[in-house]
């Protein structure tokens, strides 16, 4: 569910890095229409049928990479922010293991660079980090509460593990008023990586095109709309400061966990077409069964996920209708 417009972000002074990505587009756009005046750093420009094509004039848009040091020292200093979303990461499972220090590069040494770049900076009120379910890595004991250990395995997982580790040292160490987010698979319009199951399903579904499965279908995990975790992103930093929140992780679910094979079933029946797929059985270096327990969330900040899976495909779905109508 979207946090509703409030006093918060009015003028709030807000800087977004991976703007131009799936979730980072949706982000800034709640947060433009709820008053906030943002900038965004992106090593994108302009990234087409995103859901901020018709925004982007309301914001200020940088093409940089945080990977650099120097350059996300510049921008703080000139935008002075009193809230950060870091988003900015390799965000493709399959990517990090082709080129595993790209990812860290981008996962880790931005992660560093971003939280160094804001130590001792009196002006930041809190920085909100983009971590994910695969910080944990496999552990036996499901679903995963915050308190068990981070021990990723493979490259994309240690990035995440590795940068959460910086985020709380940072904070135990300088104080740095940050928080960590930990969401389930994120899926929604705006999503046109089709490595993902989500969008790919769809796209296969309305193009009626053989989806490939690479694992044996029966991985499960939990899925969440974008919006919802938009949602979960805001709270945090509306309430950091006067909750005392810094320091502390969040995961953010439905606590409804899936199979592969039941969500593509679930996303043709939608789509109102044939289940088609072949399953490769494939699939290297994932975790079989990963889902979240969200009740920190609930308790703390209050938030709920206004969409069921159902929902938040049929939403999807339809989206994926048009604006694949649009780009063939």
């Amino acid at each position: 569910m979207m946090s509703k417009p409030n006093n918060f972000w009015r003028g709030k002074k807000v800087i977004v890095t991976g703007h131009e990505g799936f979730l980072g587009s949706w982000l800034t756009r709640a947060l433009l229409a709820c008053g906030a005046r943002v900038v965004g750093v992106d090593i994108v420009r302009h990234r087409p049928f995103s859901v901020l094509e018709d925004l982007r004039d309301k914001l200020v848009g940088i093409k940089g990479d945080i990977s650099d040091l120097k350059f996300v020292k510049a921008v703080i200093s000139k935008y002075r922010p009193q809230v950060i979303f870091n988003l900015a990461a390799e965000a493709i499972v399959s990517e990090a293991n082709k080129n595993p220090v790209r990812a860290f590069k981008a996962n880790i040494e931005g992660a560093w660079n971003v939280l160094e770049a804001s130590r001792g900076k009196r002006f930041i009120e809190a920085i909100v980090f983009a971590s994910s379910d695969k910080a944990y890595g496999s552990h036996r004991a499901l679903p995963y509460k915050e308190g068990i250990a981070l021990r990723g395995s493979h490259p994309y997982d240690v990035s995440k593990s590795c940068a959460d580790l910086l985020c709380y040292t940072y904070y135990n160490t300088y104080k740095t008023p940050v928080c960590v987010t930990r969401c389930g698979n994120i899926y929604g319009p705006g999503d046109f990586h089709f490595s993902r199951i989500v969008p790919d399903a769809i796209r296969s579904a309305l193009k009626n095109k053989t989806l490939i499965i690479r694992s044996d279908g029966k991985f499960t995990r939990d899925y969440i709309y974008v919006e919802d975790a938009v949602s979960g992103y805001m709270l945090i930093a509306e309430k950091l400061r006067d909750s005392k929140l810094a320091g502390e992780a969040f995961n953010l679910s439905c606590e409804k966990p899936i199979s592969v094979l039941e969500l593509v079933r679930a996303i043709y029946k939608i789509a109102g077409a044939k289940p088609d797929y072949k399953i490769l059985d494939k699939a290297q270096y994932e975790i079989k069964h990963q889902y979240l327990c969200s009740q920190k969330a609930k308790k703390i900040l209050g938030w709920r996920p206004g969409y069921n899976l159902d929902n938040g495909l049929k939403k999807a779905v339809e989206w994926y209708k048009k604006s694949l109508n649009e780009k063939t």
